[in-house]
């Protein structure tokens, strides 16, 4: 199957229509019905049903096509970075990260990096926080983790990059937010938000501060539910300052405890490109330079 019959497939899909779809992709309706019967031959199954009340996806052709369209998607964006490449670049360095906020200092970086190696992109990936899977499928060249998450893999080297302290987040409103700096104390007769698959160290904090006060908590899925979760006023959390997104939403206040979380740059064992490395070491520069950077 070609790239055209996959959009002749997804316009019949969308228009559940021959004709229209023919007329939508300015060819014949009995050209559009033989390339349909090609591709029907092919993956030997049905897609479409007519009937009485129109055209209709048969239930493998439903699941086909939503197979179809995240195919053409991907492909799409390979062709638009295939050409954004090719017009300035003649070579590309991919890092993997989670947001924007957990390699704060990348855009500052790539301008710097680009400047200094003449025809060399960087290019971000975002990816799950923890899962490293792709990675080391070696789609990236190199990957920014929590240590905790990849000290135990094989055939990666790590490289330091921060300590990323950690804060209480509240709303700006909250008299916690005119602090420099909590204490656990500050934290009595509070709701703490935990869990949404916290780090150990962040465990390690949010367990002594309930068992200290013996205050409530509040369980959350995950990071955005917690920041929506504390919008709504159930409570306040405790989070990594790799994870503040600087959007001036929430207030962000360091919290008085000797917990870090270590977070490093990961390249692969056989990693051999001199400029991956030169990258690795600008953004460990540029983060000794700037030291903490959630306030």
């Amino acid at each position: 199957m070609n790239t055209k019959q996959i959009d002749y497939v997804l316009e019949i899909a969308k228009t559940k229509n021959f004709n229209r779809a023919a007329e939508n992709l300015f060819i014949s309706q009995p050209a559009l019905s033989y390339q349909i019967k090609l591709v029907e031959n092919e993956i030997g199954f049905l897609i479409f049903e007519r009937s009485v009340r129109g055209t209709l996806l048969t239930p493998a052709g439903e699941q086909f096509c939503t197979t179809l369209r995240n195919i053409r998607g991907e492909l799409k964006l390979a062709v638009e970075q295939g050409q954004n490449l090719s017009s300035r670049y003649k070579s590309n360095i991919s890092i993997g990260l989670p947001m924007r906020s957990a390699i704060y200092f990348l855009s500052e970086a790539i301008v710097k990096f680009e400047t200094e190696h003449d025809g060399i992109s960087v290019t971000p990936h975002f990816l799950p926080l923890s899962d490293p899977s792709s990675f080391l499928k070696g789609e990236e060249d190199i990957l920014f983790s929590m240590e905790v998450d990849v000290k135990r893999i094989s055939d990666i080297k790590i490289h330091k990059l921060f300590e990323s302290k950690i804060y209480l987040i509240t709303e700006k409103s909250d008299t916690l937010a005119q602090k420099k700096i909590i204490e656990l104390e500050d934290l009595k007769g509070r709701t703490l938000m935990v869990g949404g698959g916290s780090p150990p160290e962040l465990r390690l904090v949010q367990q002594r501060v309930i068992e200290t006060l013996n205050i409530p908590y509040f369980n959350s899925n995950d990071y955005e539910t917690t920041l929506t979760n504390v919008a709504a006023h159930k409570g306040v959390c405790l989070a990594p300052g790799f994870l503040n997104n600087h959007y001036d939403e929430f207030a962000w206040t360091p919290f008085n405890c000797p917990e870090t979380i270590s977070c490093v740059l990961c390249t692969h064992a056989s990693e051999q490109n001199k400029n991956v490395y030169a990258l690795v070491k600008l953004l460990q520069k540029t983060y000794i330079e700037h030291s903490d950077f959630a306030v």
